[in-house]
């Protein structure tokens, strides 16, 4: 029977669901399947991009869990693509490669002012509240004012981050260095802006729902947001979505200014234009009114308003990065694709080269998407069988012995248990989910079995 030797690129949702439907999907043939990830742990976005204090999503995780411990899928963690393994690495050992390593910068916003110092991008923001490896142990909260340009869900996290008090993340797997920061900050007020009406916003009525429930700290919406057009109301009355956002907001709308710490206000119909500085730090942001145009979008009425800030926090999308070796298209980051079949600069298909989640299709959709995206690639794959590579070296020990000669330090699945165990048992006499280890070298120690020295 055929071996179907796969390597993926990318431990998180999309490359584990893959590897998933792969083994359930391949008919005539054997699969084997090795994940590359260049983190010592695995999940990805649903450990490194989502907010602490949302575990219900977290719980992604369990069934994330139940793939990679099915058996069928080696982890080789801490494996940096690119410069711990290459593509022609992948060509000896594999018959094709699914790339999965999504999207993590910040995409760009273009107003003046963008690099002042105290202006920040949301995604790195995220990955230091989640305890990313890779990014500084500190970050500068020193503002009691602050900005959240974006209407999404990213914006809405980090805005509530922000505003929550650092003792209400205790219960959560809040990372020590991260709970000592948010304890520190001054913040009084956050202020959430975005260029569309209530009606066109981003964010789902979860998120919405949990800015409401932040012990103290008060909600503040403004009436004349709410001069709502034919479109929006019709978006009201048909979209059940929309209907209950417009229901939370208009109860907000009802209630009376608070006696919180803290206040969070959400200012819709503010397009902004400008992140106003003075040697060299932000101090305002300044922003254009808009108004419905009539068809569900919006026009500059040429009001400007400044809003005093000490800081602000771009959330206005991902973007993806190059992956070494592979075409990418950096108008969109994403790596170019028909349906997941990788295309050349020619814009014909690579053989043996694939790619699923949002390196594929862009920062957009949520887990539902990402399943169906892979469902997609995968039948590519598999149907693909005459133009797959012909390794040198399918052995599975070849690939451990190579990183080995290079000396690469790869945690594998019993790796990740002992971190996972470890992580657990550090939130236990807290009474906390985990305590998240962050330095890497501490996270490859504890997977190697070789303890942790407690680096801050």
């Amino acid at each position: 029977m055929t071996t179907l030797r796969l390597a993926i690129v990318g431990a998180g949702p999309a490359g584990i669901y893959a590897a998933d439907i792969l083994k359930r999907e391949a008919r005539g043939f054997d699969v084997s399947i090795d994940l590359f990830e260049q983190l010592p742990a695995p999940y990805g976005l649903v450990r490194y991009g989502v907010a602490p204090d949302h575990p219900r999503i977290k719980g992604i995780i369990n069934a994330l869990r139940d793939v990679l411990d099915g058996g069928a899928v080696r982890v080789f963690g801490n494996v940096r693509f690119g410069q711990d393994i290459t593509l022609d690495d992948l060509k000896r050992h594999y018959n094709a490669v699914v790339f999965s390593t999504g999207a993590i910068k910040d995409a760009d916003l273009d107003v003046p002012g963008v690099d002042l110092e105290g202006s920040f991008g949301a995604a790195d923001f995220v990955s230091w509240f989640d305890g990313h490896p890779d990014v500084p142990r500190t970050w500068p909260l020193e503002a009691e004012s602050v900005a959240v340009i974006g209407n999404g869900n990213v914006a809405l996290d980090v805005a509530r981050i922000l505003a929550k008090h650092a003792d209400d993340l205790l219960p959560t797997e809040i990372p020590d260095n991260v709970y000592e920061g948010l304890k520190a900050s001054p913040v009084t007020d956050v202020h959430v802006f975005g260029r569309r009406g209530p009606a066109q916003v981003k964010f789902t009525p979860l998120e919405l729902r949990e800015l409401g429930e932040v012990p103290d700290v008060d909600m503040v919406v403004y009436d004349e947001d709410f001069d709502y057009d034919e479109a929006s109301k019709a978006a009201v009355a048909t979209n059940k979505q929309v209907m209950v956002i417009d229901r939370v907001l208009q109860q907000w709308r009802k209630r009376e200014p608070g006696t919180a710490s803290r206040r969070l206000h959400l200012h819709f119909h503010a397009r902004p234009v400008e992140i106003v500085g003075a040697d060299g730090k932000v101090t305002a942001l300044r922003y254009e009114r808009t108004r419905p145009d009539g068809q569900g979008g919006v026009e500059g009425t040429g009001e400007f308003r400044e809003v005093p800030v000490q800081a602000v926090y771009r959330a206005v999308g991902y973007f993806g990065s190059p992956v070494p070796g592979v075409p990418f298209d950096e108008r969109h980051g994403v790596i170019p694709n028909h349906e997941g079949q990788v295309l050349d600069d020619d814009n014909q298909q690579m053989p043996g080269v694939y790619a699923t989640g949002w390196i594929k299709r862009g920062p957009v959709g949520l887990i539902g998407h990402t399943k169906s995206d892979a469902m997609e690639t995968v039948q590519h794959l598999v149907t693909d069988q005459a133009s797959w590579w012909s390794p040198e070296d399918p052995s599975e020990e070849a690939v451990p012995a190579l990183l080995r000669e290079r000396g690469v330090e790869y945690t594998d699945l019993d790796g990740w248990h002992a971190l996972d165990a470890h992580e657990i048992a550090l939130g236990e006499p807290a009474g906390r989910a985990r305590v998240k280890v962050v330095p890497r070298e501490d996270m490859v120690d504890v997977s190697l079995r070789r303890g942790a020295t407690q680096r801050v």
